[in-house]
Protein backbone atom coordinates (compact mmCIF):
# COMPACT_ATOMS: atom_id res chain seq x y z
CA UNK A 1 0.00 0.00 0.00
CA UNK A 2 1.35 3.40 -0.97
CA UNK A 3 2.25 5.98 1.65
CA UNK A 4 -0.23 8.82 2.13
CA UNK A 5 1.83 11.16 4.30
CA UNK A 6 5.37 12.49 4.52
CA UNK A 7 6.03 10.60 7.76
CA UNK A 8 4.87 7.30 6.22
CA UNK A 9 6.93 7.93 3.10
CA UNK A 10 10.10 8.73 5.03
CA UNK A 11 9.58 5.70 7.29
CA UNK A 12 9.12 3.35 4.32
CA UNK A 13 12.08 4.94 2.55
CA UNK A 14 14.45 4.44 5.48
CA UNK A 15 13.26 0.87 6.09
CA UNK A 16 13.76 -0.18 2.48
CA UNK A 17 17.01 1.76 2.21
CA UNK A 18 18.46 -0.02 5.25
CA UNK A 19 17.64 -3.41 3.72
CA UNK A 20 19.20 -2.50 0.38
CA UNK A 21 22.30 -0.97 1.95
CA UNK A 22 22.86 -4.07 4.10
CA UNK A 23 22.54 -6.27 1.03
CA UNK A 24 24.89 -4.11 -1.06
CA UNK A 25 27.52 -4.39 1.66
CA UNK A 26 27.66 -8.15 1.00
CA UNK A 27 28.23 -7.83 -2.76
CA UNK A 28 31.82 -8.07 -3.97
CA UNK A 29 33.10 -6.10 -6.95
CA UNK A 30 33.37 -9.22 -9.16
CA UNK A 31 29.77 -10.16 -8.31
CA UNK A 32 28.57 -6.59 -8.85
CA UNK A 33 29.97 -6.19 -12.35
CA UNK A 34 29.13 -9.67 -13.67
CA UNK A 35 26.31 -9.36 -16.22
CA UNK A 36 23.29 -11.64 -16.03
CA UNK A 37 21.80 -13.40 -19.04
CA UNK A 38 20.30 -10.08 -20.20
CA UNK A 39 23.68 -8.36 -19.96
CA UNK A 40 22.72 -6.35 -16.86
CA UNK A 41 24.84 -6.33 -13.71
CA UNK A 42 24.11 -5.47 -10.09
CA UNK A 43 26.21 -2.34 -10.65
CA UNK A 44 23.90 -1.41 -13.53
CA UNK A 45 20.82 -1.81 -11.33
CA UNK A 46 22.33 0.36 -8.60
CA UNK A 47 23.32 3.07 -11.08
CA UNK A 48 19.88 2.90 -12.66
CA UNK A 49 18.19 3.52 -9.31
CA UNK A 50 20.42 6.55 -8.74
CA UNK A 51 19.56 7.99 -12.16
CA UNK A 52 15.82 7.69 -11.56
CA UNK A 53 16.17 9.80 -8.41
CA UNK A 54 17.96 12.43 -10.54
CA UNK A 55 15.12 12.25 -13.07
CA UNK A 56 12.62 12.84 -10.23
CA UNK A 57 14.61 15.92 -9.22
CA UNK A 58 14.34 17.22 -12.80
CA UNK A 59 10.60 16.58 -12.89
CA UNK A 60 10.14 18.59 -9.71
CA UNK A 61 12.39 21.42 -10.87
CA UNK A 62 10.70 21.64 -14.25
CA UNK A 63 7.17 21.45 -12.82
CA UNK A 64 7.79 23.99 -10.07
CA UNK A 65 9.39 26.44 -12.51
CA UNK A 66 6.56 26.12 -15.04
CA UNK A 67 8.62 24.28 -17.66
CA UNK A 68 7.22 21.26 -19.46
CA UNK A 69 7.96 18.08 -17.55
CA UNK A 70 9.29 15.44 -19.90
CA UNK A 71 8.47 12.15 -18.25
CA UNK A 72 10.14 9.87 -17.82
CA UNK A 73 13.01 11.63 -19.66
CA UNK A 74 13.49 13.92 -22.66
CA UNK A 75 12.83 11.95 -25.83
CA UNK A 76 11.24 8.98 -24.02
CA UNK A 77 7.66 7.99 -23.26
CA UNK A 78 6.54 5.61 -20.51
CA UNK A 79 6.14 2.84 -23.10
CA UNK A 80 9.85 3.14 -23.98
CA UNK A 81 11.43 2.25 -20.64
CA UNK A 82 13.63 -0.51 -22.06
CA UNK A 83 15.43 1.87 -24.45
CA UNK A 84 15.65 4.52 -21.70
CA UNK A 85 17.14 2.06 -19.24
CA UNK A 86 19.60 0.87 -21.91
CA UNK A 87 20.61 4.50 -22.48
CA UNK A 88 21.16 4.94 -18.74
CA UNK A 89 23.39 1.86 -18.67
CA UNK A 90 25.34 3.18 -21.66
CA UNK A 91 25.82 6.57 -19.97
CA UNK A 92 27.09 4.83 -16.85
CA UNK A 93 29.30 2.28 -18.64
CA UNK A 94 32.47 3.70 -17.07
CA UNK A 95 30.99 3.77 -13.57
CA UNK A 96 32.62 1.17 -11.32
CA UNK A 97 31.03 -0.64 -8.39
CA UNK A 98 32.27 1.78 -5.74
CA UNK A 99 31.17 4.71 -7.87
CA UNK A 100 27.70 3.24 -8.42
CA UNK A 101 27.22 2.70 -4.69
CA UNK A 102 28.48 6.19 -3.89
CA UNK A 103 26.17 7.70 -6.50
CA UNK A 104 23.14 5.90 -5.08
CA UNK A 105 24.04 6.92 -1.53
CA UNK A 106 24.36 10.56 -2.60
CA UNK A 107 21.12 10.51 -4.58
CA UNK A 108 19.24 8.87 -1.71
CA UNK A 109 20.42 11.71 0.54
CA UNK A 110 19.21 14.23 -2.06
CA UNK A 111 15.83 12.47 -2.18
CA UNK A 112 15.46 12.73 1.59
CA UNK A 113 16.34 16.43 1.41
CA UNK A 114 13.70 16.98 -1.30
CA UNK A 115 11.04 15.18 0.73
CA UNK A 116 11.96 16.88 4.00
CA UNK A 117 11.68 20.29 2.33
CA UNK A 118 7.98 19.68 1.60
CA UNK A 119 4.94 19.21 3.81
CA UNK A 120 2.08 16.74 3.42
CA UNK A 121 0.10 19.18 1.27
CA UNK A 122 2.98 19.60 -1.18
CA UNK A 123 3.62 15.86 -1.31
CA UNK A 124 0.06 14.52 -1.31
CA UNK A 125 -2.32 17.46 -1.85
CA UNK A 126 -2.74 16.98 -5.57
CA UNK A 127 -1.09 15.81 -8.76
CA UNK A 128 2.59 16.62 -9.26
CA UNK A 129 3.02 19.88 -11.14
CA UNK A 130 3.51 19.06 -14.80
CA UNK A 131 3.10 15.34 -14.14
CA UNK A 132 0.23 15.00 -16.60
CA UNK A 133 -1.56 12.51 -14.38
CA UNK A 134 -3.05 11.85 -10.98
CA UNK A 135 0.10 10.79 -9.16
CA UNK A 136 1.27 13.09 -6.40
CA UNK A 137 4.81 14.25 -5.77
CA UNK A 138 4.90 11.87 -2.80
CA UNK A 139 3.76 8.91 -4.91
CA UNK A 140 6.44 9.57 -7.50
CA UNK A 141 8.95 9.93 -4.65
CA UNK A 142 7.93 6.52 -3.36
CA UNK A 143 8.30 5.04 -6.84
CA UNK A 144 11.86 6.30 -7.32
CA UNK A 145 12.87 5.69 -3.70
CA UNK A 146 11.48 2.86 -1.58
CA UNK A 147 9.86 0.96 -4.45
CA UNK A 148 13.09 1.05 -6.44
CA UNK A 149 15.10 0.09 -3.35
CA UNK A 150 12.87 -2.97 -2.82
CA UNK A 151 13.06 -4.09 -6.42
CA UNK A 152 16.84 -3.58 -6.50
CA UNK A 153 17.23 -5.78 -3.42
Amino acid sequence: MAATSKSELLSILEKDWAKLLALLATVSEPEAVKPDTDGISIKDVVGHRAEWIAMYQRWISDGESGRAVEMPAPGYKWNALKPLNAAIRAQQADLDWQGAKALLIARKAELVTILNARDDAALYGGPMLGGNGKWTLGRYGEAVGPSHFRSAA
